[in-house]
């Protein structure tokens, strides 16, 4: 039986006001920490004059996988609230960032814990959310050479590539529906230069 989890498919913003301070909410669909960690990047340069970017993160089809952080706020006043609105939307493979904009006056924990839970609950609520079905995600390196025809076994059985790194050898992390994964691994096999590296369910 496919396996199957909610998440979104676009990204979708909120927005919470209180006591002149702005809580603007925005959540994203993230794979993996890579993805994470340039998507706090992007952020951070789109709204550098924020006081607090504050954010919430989980991964993976079985919801194990987490994280909050306060970006100085009181403990638990801003990552916990948000990471709760992913627990309570069910969602997984999503990354919410609440970035604040003070106005002097504080409004204390509990208003913190008001303020960030709204505006990530209000980026959600905007959001598209659908079900999507769990797959494995492979990696591998290949050289220059292949690099043509392995591309069009990728189009050819429309294989989403998630990850892109091109130096000496060229890196690709591709996500496979689990009933296709042996026939894919087959294929990228019978390229001499193909070196698979992880595989990881998704």
């Amino acid at each position: 039986m496919t396996k199957r989890y909610k998440t979104i498919k676009n990204r979708s913003e909120g927005f919470y006001k209180e006591k002149g301070s702005k809580f603007i909410g925005i959540a994203l669909p993230v794979r993996t920490e890579e993805q994470i960690k340039e998507a706090q990047e992007i952020i951070r340069k789109e709204y550098h004059d924020a006081r607090h970017h504050c954010y919430a993160w989980m991964l993976g089809y079985d919801r194990n996988h987490f994280r909050a952080n306060d970006d100085g706020e009181p403990s638990n006043s801003a990552g916990k609230p948000i990471l709760g609105q992913i627990e309570s939307f069910e969602l997984t493979n999503v990354l919410i960032i609440v970035v604040r904009y003070f106005w002097g006056t504080k409004l204390g924990v509990g208003g913190l814990i008001t303020a960030y839970k709204a505006a990530a609950k209000d980026a959600l609520e905007q959001a598209d959310i659908f079900e999507d079905t769990v797959k494995q995600m492979i990696e591998f390196n290949c050289n220059y050479e292949d690099m043509p025809m392995v591309m069009n076994l990728l189009k050819e059985n429309q294989l989403n590539i998630v990850k892109q790194i091109m130096e000496a050898d060229c890196t690709l992390g591709v996500e496979i529906e689990l009933d296709q994964v042996d026939f894919i691994k087959s294929k990228l096999e019978g390229f001499e230069s193909v070196d698979l590296i992880k595989q990881e369910i998704i």
